[in-house]
């Protein structure tokens, strides 16, 4: 992908100077934000301030969360919609709940059909790989159970962004022109036209700084808001998406849409040195960064930059990842159990197979007998772990005429091989990459992480836990750390930062190492730790346009 500064043009009728909003030629430092009676952390400033905003005028951590959620529809396009699905860890009154708001495959999706249109494996783009989406559903079941404030009054701050404007963040215009120069700039496929219309202006892609509104995307938040969900699964919305959906090929119905409803599932977790991780069960892939926690727990690692120490850490994800890929589906579908893949013998056995070499890795056998994030706290003790996405950038490209909603692609995550646990099936769930973790210890919480990215989620809530637990660094450092990412076999991506002696280290055990130019597919992470004492201490991603705001 072709690398582009955009130069942030101020006007030369309000500024004698231009700047590029995505250079800085020196290195710089976040340091870490303290609060006690509120705190919101997440990628995108404008939204980090609303959800405190939210507090502040009487709400608690989940109305944030809520209120930040729907802000990053407006705010962060590029990642995540009014289309996407969320996932959620709650810390309320000395429990921590677990909500899965991800989709089933319409009625329609099977193998048959799909091979049928030409397919030999999932598109990434198109109606295909839409299921339903689940966050709207998630913010009501969250507000439902758990909210202080009205439902509408957490759609306000979007509102009013969509309606007047906002200016876009540097790295998200960026992003919002890779995935412009990736896909929607070489196809002329008329089912695209809405997205160029929504989000291009002239022809372009915004810049830094530019002020964009999003004007059928605030009807629609009226709308979800004063139905409370109702019309997007089974109302005018619903009716609008099974409409445009008939006119142009697709296969999701209102059917599909009206059986939808979030999920409140247990937590997983696992323990690892003295806490405890949790985790979303499957369909997510949470489950996958606590495989790889329970084989790396067996190693005496004491340094962050040592070559053995990373070496381990790469082999450990690469044999849960595999575990992960091989089993990890819909739980109805799963041939294996959650309390198989994590039991500490299993890991054992795993751990056996990571030697001084790089490894081929292939998936065991467990049986015995594995987006935008943001995080929220309040001072009465709430905590909220969040997560929301389009999966790939702005998902499947469809977005519904006159609504401003733009339909996710997960079902991507789908297979056509009907050996397999994660075939597509109507009304199944696909093995899910989002996964907002949550640390504990003897039960107590210490607070919500999170890194988002795809498949580097899970590898980077590993690298984030470590540098917390084993190489003692406080939460903006760990996020801050240069960071490594298996993309298969033997391949390792590493940024610029990484140690060059390491890599020197890593590729004489036989990995091979690419170094990236830019960091923007290693993840965007968030933190919030509360201490005994109640002080809030919070960080944020330095990889993209993090912030925490604090009360």
């Amino acid at each position: 992908m072709k690398l582009q500064c955009y130069i942030l043009k101020m006007g030369e009728d309000n500024m004698s100077f231009k700047f590029d909003a995505l250079k800085y030629s020196y290195a710089s430092r976040r340091s870490l934000v303290y609060g006690r009676r509120g705190m919101v952390s997440t990628s995108q400033p404008l939204a980090a301030q609303a959800g405190l905003d939210i507090i502040k005028k009487g709400g608690n951590a989940v109305d944030a969360a809520i209120a930040t959620a729907i802000c990053m529809t407006v705010l962060e396009p590029t990642s995540n919609g009014i289309g996407s699905d969320c996932f959620a860890l709650v810390w309320v009154k000395d429990k921590l709940y677990g909500l899965n708001a991800s989709g089933h495959a319409p009625e329609l999706a099977t193998p048959e059909y799909i091979k049928g249109k030409g397919y030999s494996e999932m598109p990434v783009h198109g109606w295909i790989p839409v299921t339903v989406p689940g966050a709207v559903s998630g913010w009501v079941e969250l507000s439902k159970r758990f909210g202080k404030l009205e439902f509408e009054e957490l759609f306000e701050p979007a509102i009013y962004y969509a309606e007047n404007g906002y200016p876009v963040s540097p790295v998200i215009s960026k992003l919002w022109q890779d995935e412009y120069e990736g896909f929607f700039k070489d196809t002329d496929d008329s089912l695209y036209d809405e997205w160029k219309k929504v989000f291009m202006k002239d022809g372009k892609t915004p810049s830094a700084g530019e002020v964009w509104t999003l004007k059928d995307h605030a009807k629609t938040l009226r709308e979800i808001a004063k139905t409370k969900g109702e019309s997007f699964y089974r109302g005018d919305l619903a009716d609008k998406i099974d409409e445009y959906s008939k006119n142009t090929g697709g296969i999701l119905r209102k059917e599909d849409l009206a059986k939808f409803k979030a999920e409140w599932v247990e937590p997983i977790k696992t323990s690892y040195k003295g806490f405890e991780i949790n985790e979303i069960p499957p369909n997510g892939h949470g489950i996958v960064a606590l495989m790889a926690l329970n084989i790396m727990e067996g190693f005496d690692v004491k340094t962050h930059d040592d070559a053995d120490s990373v070496h381990k850490q790469i082999e450990a994800m690469k044999l849960a990842f595999v575990d992960g890929q091989r089993y990890i589906s819909d739980p109805r579908y799963m041939k294996v159990t959650k309390e198989e893949l994590l039991s500490k013998e299993y890991a054992k056995k795993r751990r056996k197979l990571i030697c001084h070499d790089a490894i081929m890795p292939e998936y065991g056998d467990p049986s015995c007998g594995g987006t935008v994030y943001l995080c929220t706290a309040d001072g009465e003790g709430n905590m909220v772990s969040f997560i929301q996405s389009n999966y790939c950038g702005f998902g499947s490209g469809v977005v519904i005429p006159g609504t401003g909603i733009a339909l996710h692609n997960r079902g991507n995550n789908f297979n056509l091989d009907e050996n397999s646990e994660n075939c597509i099936e109507p009304n199944k769930k696909p093995y899910h990459t989002i996964i907002p973790g949550f640390l504990t210890k003897d039960n107590k919480p210490i607070g919500p992480f999170g890194v988002m990215g795809g498949f580097m989620q899970p590898q980077g809530h590993l690298q984030v836990i470590m540098n917390m637990i084993d190489f003692k660094m406080n939460p903006q450092e760990a996020l801050d750390a240069p960071r490594w990412q298996w993309i298969g076999e033997k391949k390792i991506q590493v940024e610029r930062a990484f140690p060059f002696s390491l890599t020197e280290e890593l590729l004489r055990r036989g990995h091979e190492i690419t170094v990236l130019p830019e960091s923007t597919s290693m993840g965007r992470g968030q933190i919030i730790l509360r201490d005994k004492n109640g002080t809030l201490v919070g960080a944020s991603e330095p990889r993209t346009d993090g912030f925490v705001a604090a009360w």
